[in-house]
């Protein structure tokens, strides 16, 4: 299943940090993160739980900036 979803972040390189990290959550097969449109691609794993997925990928993304946000 793939979502998208809005997000608020800073800058570029902050962006492709949280994409890696979004990559390296469980549940998550794969995300992408588009600075220009502020959208998240993500796409989760068979049988992953997709709240708690993101919630997961949201504490990955707010290691990196703490006042990121992600819409969902």
């Amino acid at each position: 299943m793939k979502k998208t979803y809005s997000i608020e972040v800073d800058c570029a390189n902050c962006a492709n940090k949280m994409e890696l990290a979004a990559r390296n959550v469980n549940g998550v097969a794969d995300a992408s993160i588009s600075f220009m449109t502020l959208k998240m691609n993500v796409e989760f794993e068979d049988g992953a739980d997709e709240k708690a997925t993101m919630k997961q990928v949201l504490k990955a993304c707010r290691k990196i900036e703490d006042d990121c946000e992600i819409y969902f």
